[in-house]
């Protein structure tokens, strides 16, 4: 299923900017930016709950937040884009 998630994490602190850095990177390891703080993740059921436990972890519920948006398994007809596109799509073959 595509999952959408979307964060705003403080970084008034160094603690802030580090916990901002350690999302980020949980997210590019799952999925494909598309905006700032906001990343598309083609995940299975299991994937999506380890995924959503290990960002929960990472943020402080005091000053940030986090938004998780289940497009499921038939998202190409929920999503539309205008303007530049990433340089591909997560789910197209990628030879190396």
């Amino acid at each position: 299923m595509l999952v959408l998630i979307t964060y705003d994490v403080s970084t008034e602190t160094a603690a802030g900017r580090k916990r901002l850095r350690k999302v980020a990177k949980q997210c590019v390891n799952h999925g494909q930016r598309v905006q700032n703080s906001v990343f598309e993740c083609l995940l299975d059921a299991a994937q999506y709950a380890v995924l959503k436990a290990e960002l929960t972890k990472l943020i402080d519920p005091e000053v940030d937040s986090l938004r998780f948006y289940q497009l499921g398994n038939h998202y190409q007809n929920k999503v539309e884009h205008v303007g530049v596109r990433p340089a591909f799509q997560q789910d197209d073959v990628l030879i190396f």
